[in-house]
């Protein structure tokens, strides 16, 4: 394929995988008004991020079979289909329990272009350039976080917060038209691909069962929870505590995102010179390092807008290495079946996001220590299984040095 048509395929992919960091970043600076409209508090809204997540869970597991058996497009079509329809569910919510039914609806449509996507890349790049490629839609997934809170911080100021949902339908759209016009089919059906639902555990566990894939789904899943627990406290924590305005919230969360973009890009060109795996173990430990310093300073009371927002960016940027890497270095174990691989990597990391935005909301106490203390814990266990994979590698490379100094 042409260098021009792998760039028009990029940039379609980077649409479909950035649309669930849109859905979920854009209405954050509108939490206030829609706890107002819809009489509860920030807290409870924030149970609507918890929703979205559960939703990518279950749903990346669906498409990862239907991915497989029918192709990458019609499973894409109908997602968008349904996402469409829930962004206008929850634009036109009465109460707060429906607008969360309606986020889980929106999670389950859109998380079919993080699934095709993965499986896309997998489909068309050697595996020697997936990591590559993967740090081209890490930079789109992290343009993403700039642009929603800014959109969303506007469209909520002048048309209110129900329009937020309504142009995310727009955008669901958009990318509807040009999935069935412009982006080719590169995976063949499979027709032995059975769909009954009592096949999905055996079609799953021989994706798990594989070590190398497992470590590195949940190292790169478990990072990027770190990133959910902060979405999702970061609204109480910016705004509440540190008493930034909705525009003036959206503008730091844009420049946390430019972390994860700078981490991303430096990454594609440090893969020229240092394996991924050496990336990810380094990257971890500055994660460590910053977690630690950020829990560490508001344990204190002496975190404030500025350090915290260094410190978040600082985190944001590690997970710039470590998401391209672990997600290349997992789908690198399998090839027919990239669809199921990329579902398992997405789910576990849904869940794990789940997990994490769920204790920021759950173990709320007024403070700004739960956030952090949360990110924490997710960087101490990235780091954990990271070092696993170091001392495997160690031991099977003294395993062949001792055998083959007997022979």
């Amino acid at each position: 394929m042409k260098k021009t048509a792998h760039t028009k395929i990029i940039l379609i992919l980077g649409g479909l995988i950035a649309l669930s960091p849109f859905s979920i970043d854009m209405y954050l600076p509108a939490f206030s008004k829609m706890a107002v409209s819809l009489k509860t508090d920030i807290s409870t809204i924030g149970y609507s991020l918890t929703s979205y997540y559960a939703g990518l869970c279950i749903g990346q597991l669906v498409y990862g079979v239907l991915i497989d058996r029918f192709g990458r497009k019609k499973p894409l079509i109908a997602g968008l289909v349904i996402y469409l329809i829930a962004s206008l569910g929850c634009a036109t919510a009465q109460s707060v329990d429906l607008l969360i039914a309606f986020r889980l609806l929106m999670a389950l449509g859109g998380c079919v272009g993080m699934v095709a996507a993965r499986a896309i890349v997998r489909d068309l790049f050697p595996a020697e350039a997936t990591a590559k490629v993967l740090s081209i839609l890490v930079l789109v997934m992290g343009i993403a976080p700039i642009i929603a809170p800014t959109v969303g911080g506007l469209v909520n100021g002048w048309l209110g917060w129900r329009w937020v949902f309504g142009v995310m339908g727009l955008i669901a759209l958009l990318l509807l038209a040009v999935v069935y016009w412009a982006l080719p089919e590169t995976g063949k059906a499979d027709m032995s691909e059975r769909l009954r639902l009592s096949s999905f555990p055996y079609a799953y566990s021989i994706i798990i069962r594989n070590r190398i894939f497992l470590i590195y789904a949940l190292a790169g899943g478990i990072s990027y929870a770190g990133m959910y627990a902060y979405i999702a406290g970061s609204p109480f924590v910016f705004m509440e505590k540190y008493g930034l305005s909705e525009y003036s919230y959206a503008w730091a969360f844009a420049l946390n995102a430019c972390g994860l973009i700078t981490g991303s890009q430096l990454n594609r060109w440090a893969l020229k010179k240092i394996e991924p795996e050496k990336l990810n173990l380094c990257a971890a430990v500055l994660l460590v390092v910053v977690s630690t310093g950020l829990l560490g300073f508001n344990i204190i009371d002496m975190a404030g807008p500025a350090l915290t927002l260094w410190f978040t960016f600082m985190f944001l940027f590690c997970l710039g290495f470590i998401n391209p890497n672990t997600t290349a270095i997992a789908l690198r174990q399998f090839d027919s079946s990239a669809g199921k691989a990329s579902a398992v990597l997405g789910s576990l990391q849904m869940m794990a996001g789940v997990v994490a935005s769920w204790f920021v909301s759950f173990l709320h106490n007024g403070t700004t220590v739960i956030m952090p203390a949360v990110m924490f814990g997710c960087a101490v266990l990235t780091l954990g299984l990271l070092s696993q994979t170091a001392v495997d590698s160690k031991v099977a490379w003294l395993l062949n040095n001792r055998q083959t100094k007997v022979h």
